[in-house]
């Protein structure tokens, strides 16, 4: 069985521009790998080639960049699901655009779905009620357009959101093998289901 992702190599020093994405990538890669408790400002900042005090010139503080980097993850997921739902095609089309959208972020970027996973109850409360910011709610919002009653939509979208976690889980750890793309068709098949049974059919 795999392990939790691994931190990529160092990268390599590069001009001032870049110092801060630098900075989160690294930050990304040790906090899905060791959690933001185990990781120190002086292990960003030694995977990053930077100096401590050159790291706080970016993020006052690690619990600050932790933050920042939920949030503004977090924020740019729920904007392309947002993006999908007000663009054209049936309902279907857009479920599967939107598990298409998550899987193809979990096989790219592994350790960010696993550091959006594993930290997202440190950083719920100061997420935004609003869809475009707020992955729960730009759910809710695909599910409500395609026609799942108020009274059903929080389960719904519990179990809508279920059915690309686990599986993406399982990938984290190896119980799931290749690309999770490849997996995409039928977990947008069973988010329809949800959809269909949520609506009464």
């Amino acid at each position: 069985m795999k392990t939790a992702p691994r931190a990529a190599a160092r990268p390599r020093r590069g001009r001032t521009g870049d110092t801060r994405a630098r900075i989160e990538a690294a930050a990304v890669a040790l906090f899905a790998r060791k959690g933001v408790d185990g990781t120190s400002v002086r292990d960003i900042a030694e995977q990053v080639g930077v100096s401590e005090g050159a790291l706080y010139r970016h993020f006052p503080s690690k619990e600050e960049l932790a933050r920042e980097l939920f949030l503004t993850r977090y924020a740019a997921l729920a904007g392309e699901i947002c993006a999908v739902e007000a663009g054209q095609g049936s309902r279907e089309a857009k479920i599967a655009a939107v598990v298409g959208l998550a899987c193809r972020l979990f096989d790219a970027e592994p350790a960010l779905f696993a550091y959006l996973l594993i930290h997202q109850h440190a950083h719920l409360a100061h997420v935004p009620d609003e869809a475009e910011a707020n992955v729960v709610e730009a759910v809710a919002r695909l599910l409500r357009g395609a026609g799942v009653p108020a009274e059903r939509l929080g389960l719904a979208s519990a179990l809508a959101l279920g059915c690309v976690v686990q599986p993406a889980v399982f990938a984290l750890y190896g119980r799931i093998d290749g690309p999770l793309a490849a997996q995409a068709d039928a977990i947008a098949a069973a988010v329809t289901g949800i959809v269909e049974r949520a609506r009464g059919r």
